[in-house]
Parts: C-alpha cells; sequence; structure tokens
C-alpha cells in the first residue's frame, strides 16, 4: 500500500515513514483511562488525538485494530506501587462496590466520548478481565531470570535487565541518574533496589480487589496489564503503541521492559505520545486539582468557565493545536475555537447552496495536495484547518459573485471538506444537528395529536396503525393520565 504518512517515533525522537508491519492490517494500541472519576479535559486529548489517527489510517485503507485498555485494577497511588488503588479508595469513599465505581465512571467516559464523536475502539479490554494472561506474562519474565518473588509479590529486576538492555531508551532517563534519586529510600521496602516495579502485589487483609496465583493472593502492577493485553490482541510484533506524554516514564518505559524480559523483543514499532493540556501553564491533572471535567465544560458549570462550550468546540480547539504540542486551556483560547467552528460549518452550508458557472476563476486543484501533505506530515491539523480555511475563503468569494466556480470544481471542494472535516478531523455540524433534533420533535408531536384527534373520535384501528408505525421507525409511545409521552427506541 503506497501512501506519504509519516509519525514522529518518540523511540527514535524523529519522524519515520509509516510502515505498517502487516499490511493492509495495522495494530493501535491505546491506554484508556483509569475509571475512578469523571472524565476531564485532559482525557480528552489522547481520545480525540488517537481518533484523528484511527480516522486517518483507515481513510487510507488499512485494516485496523484499534485496542484502547480500561484500567480497572491495579493503579495504585502517585503511579507508584505502594498506597491505595485508586479505585478502591473511591468506592470506599462513597460506600460503593469498586466494579460499580468501574461501571459508573466507564459510562460517563464512553458519553463523553459520543459526545465528543470519538470513534469506539474495535476492542476495549479491562485489566480485570485478564488476570490469567497477565499471570502467564510474569512465568515468562521470572523465566528469563529477570523478576524475583519476596513474600509474595513479584518485581522486575530493573538493574539486571539493565545490564543487556537499555532502561530509558523511551523516556530519555538514565538509571544512574534514578540510582542517585532513589538512595533515599533504599531499605524502605521489600524491593532489590527502590525503582524495581511490580510485576504482581500480595494483596494485604483489607485489599477488596484479589485473586489466587502462584505466589499469593494478591493483584498485578499497573505497568503489566498493556503488555498482556496489547500482545494478547495483536500479537507479539505491533505497529502503533500510543498514550499521553505522561505516560513515557515509568508506564511506557516499564512495558518495554517487561515485553523484551518475557518475549527476547520488543513489541512496537512506532510510539506516539500526545502532549498535555494545561492551565495557566501547568499540567491539568486530577492530582493537582485543577482539572476541569468534560461535563462541566458542558453546562458551564465551573467557576473557571465564562460559560458553556459544545463538544464540537472542545474538539476543534483540540485540533487547532499539533497533537505533539501544548494545549493551553483558557476562556478566550475555547471563544476563539468557538468561533472558528462557527465559521467553517456556515462554509459548509454555504458551499451546499452555491450554484454552478460555465468556468472557474478560482484554481483549487492544489488544494487537496496541500491537505493531504498536511496530514501526512504527523498529523499535522493546525496547517490542515489553515488549508481548509483556504477553502472557506474560496467559498465566501464565490457566495458574494467576486469569483466563479464549474460544476467540476464545486465537486471537489464539496469532496475535499467532506473528507477533512467530517471524515478525518471527526467534526459535526451541531447547529444543523440541532435543527434536526427540533423538525423530528415537532414532527412526532404533529403524529401524536393527529392520533390523539383518531381517538376522540374513537378511530381506533387509525389510533393504533399511527402507534405501530411509529414503533417501526424506532419512537416508542406511552399514554399516561397527563397525555401520551414519547421516547426513541
Amino acid at each position: 500500500m503506497q501512501n506519504n504518512f509519516s509519525i514522529y517515533n518518540s523511540l527514535s525522537r524523529r519522524k519515520e515513514p509509516f510502515e505498517p508491519l502487516h499490511p493492509p492490517f495495522a495494530g493501535l494500541y491505546v491506554c484508556g483511562p483509569t475509571v475512578y472519576s469523571d472524565a476531564h479535559l485532559g482525557h480528552a486529548r489522547p481520545a480525540v488525538t488517537f481518533d484523528l489517527l484511527y480516522r486517518y489510517l483507515m481513510h487510507l485503507g488499512y485494516n485496523v485494530r484499534y485496542v484502547r485498555n480500561i484500567t480497572d485494577v491495579g493503579h495504585l497511588e502517585n503511579d507508584s506501587d505502594e498506597g491505595e488503588d485508586k479505585i478502591q479508595k473511591k468506592a470506599r469513599l462513597e460506600h460503593l462496590e469498586p466494579m460499580e465505581v468501574v461501571q459508573k465512571y466507564m459510562n460517563t467516559y464512553h458519553r463523553n466520548m459520543d459526545q465528543l464523536n470519538v470513534l469506539p475502539p474495535s476492542i476495549e479490554p479491562r485489566a480485570s478481565g485478564h488476570i490469567i494472561e497477565q499471570q502467564e506474562f510474569i512465568k515468562k519474565i521470572i523465566e528469563s531470570g529477570l523478576a524475583y518473588e519476596v513474600n509474595g509479590s513479584v518485581y522486575f529486576d530493573v538493574l539486571k535487565y539493565s545490564q543487556d538492555h537499555n532502561y530509558g531508551k523511551l523516556s530519555g532517563r538514565v538509571l544512574e541518574d534514578l540510582q542517585t534519586s532513589s538512595r533515599a529510600l533504599e531499605g524502605t521496602d521489600e524491593k532489590r533496589n527502590s525503582f524495581d516495579f511490580a510485576l504482581w502485589k500480595k494483596a494485604s487483609p483489607e485489599h477488596l480487589m484479589r485473586w489466587p496465583s502462584p505466589w499469593s493472593e494478591g493483584f498485578p502492577g499497573w505497568h503489566l496489564e498493556c503488555s498482556a493485553m496489547s500482545i494478547k490482541y495483536l500479537g507479539e510484533r505491533f505497529d502503533i503503541h500510543g498514550g499521553g506524554m505522561d505516560l513515557q516514564f515509568p508506564h511506557h518505559e516499564c512495558e518495554i521492559a517487561q515485553s523484551t524480559a518475557a518475549l527476547g523483543e520488543e513489541s512496537v514499532k512506532y510510539w506516539m505520545h500526545n502532549n498535555m493540556i494545561t492551565i495557566g501553564g501547568q499540567k491539568m491533572a486530577r492530582s493537582l486539582g485543577n482539572f476541569i471535567t468534560l461535563d462541566q465544560l458542558f453546562s458551564g458549570i465551573h467557576p473557571l468557565l465564562e460559560q458553556a462550550y459544545s463538544p464540537m468546540t472542545i474538539r476543534f480547539f483540540m485540533l487547532q493545536a499539533h497533537y505533539r504540542s501544548v494545549a493551553d486551556f483558557s476562556n478566550e483560547a475555547l471563544k476563539a475555537a468557538e468561533k472558528g467552528l462557527r465559521r467553517l460549518m456556515k462554509a459548509v452550508g454555504t458551499l451546499k447552496m452555491l450554484k454552478p458557472s460555465d468556468s472557474s476563476t478560482l484554481d483549487i486543484s492544489g488544494l487537496k495536495s496541500k491537505c493531504y501533505e498536511a496530514i501526512d506530515d504527523d498529523l499535522n491539523t493546525p496547517v490542515l484547518l489553515s488549508c481548509l480555511f483556504d477553502g472557506v475563503r474560496y467559498i465566501n468569494s464565490v457566495n458574494d459573485g467576486t469569483e466563479r466556480l464549474s460544476e467540476t470544481d464545486l465537486t471537489i471542494l464539496s469532496e475535499l471538506f467532506g473528507t477533512f472535516v467530517f471524515g478525518i478531523l471527526g467534526l459535526k455540524d451541531e447547529e444543523e444537528n440541532m435543527e434536526q433534533g427540533k423538525l423530528t420533535e415537532d414532527l412526532v408531536n404533529l403524529v401524536i395529536n393527529m392520533r390523539q384527534d383518531a381517538k376522540a373520535r374513537k378511530e381506533w384501528a387509525v389510533s393504533d396503525k399511527i402507534r405501530e408505525e411509529l414503533a417501526k421507525i424506532g419512537i416508542t409511545l406511552k399514554d399516561t393520565k397527563d397525555g401520551v409521552e414519547w421516547e426513541k427506541s
């Protein structure tokens, strides 16, 4: 398959042509959320980034298997091997079962992703559903001599691994620096070295989420789940592993070490990382208490918000910045995104109404190639949007009567906007959708009133016929003492 698409590989620290291992198949694994609270703006960045990648790979003709995991066990406080499991802590505070917490916030996450028009992944595995696979992975690491057991817990031996491999190659961390910074912690836990990480932890008596294993009744380490699940669904060698830049160390660094120890080679060909959302120059994160949830953004209910912002405004805001650059939150930036999105969608609506001329006074031949050059250059959405706004100027000038476009050129422009605005960038015309929704509501209410008139005339067959026909198109009626209620099924 021929294409000019290149991506920045975090491992090599350079742009590389995308050459999948098994074309036309492409395997994509992205670290999903730890579901113990509502999704915030920071969660939206990787979701939108890799949705863009997913859409573009499919546009290029690849058969993409997109795996995005759900972390529902083993992620301890402060991303360490000590402290309380984040989900168990939330369960204790809210007086819920741990899996009740998982389901509650997973439902919210999925709803928010749907609002952002993020396509669902091909597979969405949960860590708690792959305990056996993780235990088998640990056994392979132990057999390689790069893991050790202490009091029912199993740890990865980073120092021994580093004798033959470069631990820190992804994040740029140097083992000697890790050793120096961790000397003060020596002797404070059961690890041989404080920078060793847990593959399996023995559960304390109060720990709720626990499974039997050859070493103890316990639970897997956080880093292990992605190695085990990515390989299960994508094979021992797969194309792209993505996630937020904050996961480079320790999470993704540990994944490389685990997979190399268990399999004898690295699993991932390309590593991709999106940058952070900041607020006042500081990373937006739940742990820092400076986050804004997506529901708060969509409703406008937060002290830092001057108004509500629609899901497509949030998506457009993120697409305005390159995925590897920082996107700084401010009301001014979101208002600018809202204005830009409205201008783009207005042009799309105008384009549908333009009348073709016999000839063109505009040369749009290079616009398509410029759009592809931008997206092929490591998903350069700021440049792509700039090209699309060149198209907006063409549309407005034709609408004003100062320029002309032939029927052929109008068709090319319409297909170009359809492909990039809606297909690849994943934007939606929210105002048009709202208008369509209002029209649907008005039509249904009109038919219901006709049914009520038929009932008043005791034309029961007509009344039943209306109910049946509405049911066929997914409209369910419920007669109540106060009138008729309806819903889409």
